[in-house]
């Protein structure tokens, strides 16, 4: 009867060992399942990530293209309103040339200059205004300076040049004389001046 029990506790172990064996199987089976799952997993994230790069780079080459086109065609519309100014002044030469009255060129060319401010003012150019003004020099050029009694000391009295603003920032600066006090008159302020220092 020992023997039974020693071939029963065998078979038992077999049975075991079998059963051991077989969730071993399976377990090697889920984890070959898993890894199958996993590196279809690492393949799609991968196909996601290249076309993400893909499209990258496309976004990038064309906000490239569109900025270029931009710049090249950034003017435009300027360029378009200035068109009828042109119109206009070839109209005043053909009748310059033509013989006609020269009170109409110079009525023609008056509203060309008109129209063609009016252009600028669109764009946010305007007039830097200057004379009777103190000179500033971050929107005045001086060219010369007067001797004079007739303009308060340091202010522009004559403009050689328009100068120009672009919204808030200067365009060009107006060329200008700049008034000065008399030579005598100089002294007797710089005396001053020094006296009050002392």
């Amino acid at each position: 009867m020992s023997e039974n029990k020693e071939n029963i506790q065998t078979i038992s172990d077999l049975d075991d060992q079998h059963s051991s064996g077989a969730s071993t199987a399976s377990s090697v089976d889920e984890s070959q399942a898993a890894l199958k799952a996993k590196t279809e997993e690492l393949q799609a994230l991968q196909d996601k990530y290249l076309r993400l790069v893909a499209e990258f780079d496309n976004y990038k080459k064309l906000i490239q293209r569109e900025r270029s086109e931009t710049s090249k065609f950034a003017n435009e519309n300027l360029l378009r309103d200035l068109l009828p100014i042109i119109d206009n002044l070839e109209r005043a030469v053909k009748a310059a040339r033509d013989g006609s009255s020269s009170d109409g060129l110079i009525r023609g060319v008056e509203l060309t200059l008109k129209q063609f401010k009016e252009v600028l003012s669109k764009y946010g150019v305007q007039a830097v205004s200057s004379v009777g003004n103190p000179f500033d020099p971050s929107r005045h050029q001086a060219m010369a300076r007067i001797e004079t009694k007739d303009e308060p000391d340091n202010n522009v009295i004559e403009e050689f040049q328009k100068g120009y603003l672009l919204h808030d920032r200067i365009l060009r600066p107006a060329m200008v004389s700049v008034a000065m006090a008399p030579a005598e008159s100089q002294r007797k302020a710089t005396a001053k001046a020094d006296a009050d220092f002392d």
